[in-house]
C-alpha cells in the first residue's frame, strides 16, 4: 500500500547519454552520507535529475534511509527512460504525498476550515495518501482494511451476485432515463425487506429487487461498524469546533442496517454528476466572507474550487463524514484507463453500508397535498 501512495510516474525527458555523463562526472563516494545535511543530498540529486520533483526526491532519498549513492542506482538512466517511454499510454498515475510539500509539521492546523483550496476550477486534485483525505476532504480513508482472503471471498461472493443485478430507471424532466450502472439493495431481515419494498420511495418509487445480506456481507458489517465509530469521533476531535459534535449530527453510534451494492463494468460506467476513481466537488463555500454580497462571493469560491478525486484501491473503507452530505457532492467518473484487477477484472464492486435511523422514516418525510412524498435530490449548481 505503500507503494501505490508514493510511488510517482517520473518526467524524464534528458537522454540515457545525458545522464550516464552527468553521472561519471559525480564522485557519489565523496558524498559523506552521514555528515552531510538533507538539503545537500536533495541538492546533489536536484543536479543530476533536474525533472524530477523535489518532493519525489525526499521521498527517495528517506525510502533508502539517506543514501544518496543508492538514491542514483535506484534512477538509473535505463530505468528513467523505460519509465518515460510508457508514459505515452493510457494508465493510472500515482502521486507523492502532499505532506512532503508541507514547509513545518505543524504548520498547518488540523481543522480543514483553515486550509487554503487546493484546487481550481476546471482542474481536479487526485488525492492517495490517509493524511491527505482527512485534512483536504470529509473523508477518511482506511487501506487493507479486511485480511486478504476474506476481502478476496466477499469480492468473488459479489461478483456472483452482480450478474443477477438490475439497473434502476427513474425520470428526470419527465424523460424516463437508466442508471449507467447497476446495483441492488441489502437489509438485514425479511422484516426488513418488506418494509423497503413497500414503505420507502426511491426517486418516487419503489424498489422492485431488495434481498437479505449475505453471509458474508453481514460479517464484514461487524467488522465496519466499529471502524466507523472510531473515524467518527477522530474526525469530531479533530476538525469540529470545541470537539464536539455538529448541532444536528446524531447522538448515537453509528450502525449499519443495510447495504447498497454497486458494481460497474468497464471504464464507461459511473453515477453521479459527471476515471473510475471516486469525486467529489464542493456546493457550499466556506463561511468566511462578510458583506451584503456574501451569497455572490461564494457562489464564484465554491466554482473556482474545482474538484477532488479519491482514489479507491482494492479493500479501502471510505468514511463520508457528516459535513459531506451538506457540503458536498460526490460521483463515480468514467475512466479512460483502467488497471486490471487479478479476480475483477475490469468491474469495480462498491458496497455502501448505511444507517437507516427510525426518525427518518418514510411516515415523517413531508408530502404534497396530493399525497406523494417529497424527493431529496443533489443541488447541480454552487450555493
Amino acid at each position: 500500500m505503500d507503494a501505490f501512495v508514493t510511488r510517482k510516474r517520473r518526467r524524464i525527458e534528458e537522454t540515457a547519454p545525458a545522464i550516464d555523463d552527468k553521472l561519471r562526472n559525480v564522485d557519489t563516494a565523496s558524498v559523506r552520507e552521514d555528515v552531510d545535511s538533507t538539503d545537500t543530498k536533495i541538492a546533489t540529486l536536484a543536479s543530476l535529475f533536474p525533472d524530477l520533483e523535489l518532493g519525489f526526491l525526499l521521498d527517495l532519498l528517506m525510502s533508502v534511509d539517506g543514501s544518496v549513492e543508492e538514491s542514483i542506482e535506484t534512477l538509473e538512466p535505463s530505468q528513467a527512460i523505460r519509465s518515460a517511454r510508457k508514459r505515452s499510454a493510457p494508465s493510472i498515475g500515482f502521486q507523492a504525498s502532499l505532506v512532503s510539500f508541507r514547509h513545518k509539521e505543524g504548520s498547518v492546523k488540523s481543522s480543514g476550515t483553515n486550509l487554503l483550496p487546493l484546487t481550481r476550477r476546471g482542474k481536479t486534485l487526485h488525492l492517495y495518501s490517509p493524511e491527505d483525505i482527512a485534512a483536504h476532504t470529509p473523508c477518511s480513508i482506511v487501506h487493507n482494511f479486511l485480511p486478504v482472503l476474506e476481502a478476496n471471498e466477499l469480492l468473488e461472493g459479489l461478483l456472483a451476485e452482480a450478474t443477477t443485478f438490475g439497473r434502476q430507471t427513474f425520470k428526470v424532466f419527465d424523460n424516463v432515463v437508466q442508471s449507467p450502472h447497476s446495483a441492488c439493495f441489502y437489509v438485514e431481515n425479511v422484516e426488513e425487506q418488506h418494509k423497503q419494498k413497500t414503505e420507502y420511495l426511491y426517486n418516487g418509487s419503489f424498489l422492485e429487487d431488495v434481498r437479505q445480506l449475505t453471509p458474508q456481507m453481514k460479517s464484514v458489517s461487524s467488522r465496519v461498524q466499529p471502524v466507523v465509530n472510531k473515524e467518527i469521533a477522530n474526525r469530531i476531535k479533530s476538525h469540529y469546533p470545541d470537539g464536539k459534535k455538529l448541532q444536528y449530527q446524531s447522538p448515537e453510534p453509528w450502525v449499519p442496517n443495510a447495504a447498497f451494492v454497486n458494481c460497474y463494468n468497464g471504464g464507461a460506467e459511473s453515477v453521479g454528476y459527471v476515471p473510475r476513481e471516486f469525486r467529489i466537488r464542493k456546493i457550499l463555500a466556506r463561511d468566511d466572507d462578510e458583506g451584503e454580497e456574501k451569497g455572490n462571493k461564494n457562489s464564484r469560491r465554491t466554482d473556482a474550487e474545482g474538484q477532488i478525486a479519491i482514489h479507491l484501491p482494492h479493500n479501502s473503507l471510505l468514511v463520508m463524514h457528516a459535513e459531506m452530505q451538506e457540503e458536498f457532492k460526490h460521483s463515480i467518473h468514467p475512466a479512460a484507463a483502467i488497471d486490471p484487477h487479478p479476480i475483477a477484472g475490469n468491474k469495480r464492486i462498491n458496497v455502501t453500508y448505511r444507517y437507516y435511523r427510525e426518525n427518518f422514516h418514510p411516515r415523517y418525510t413531508p408530502r404534497c397535498r396530493c399525497g406523494v412524498a417529497t424527493v431529496l435530490r443533489c443541488v447541480q449548481r454552487s450555493m
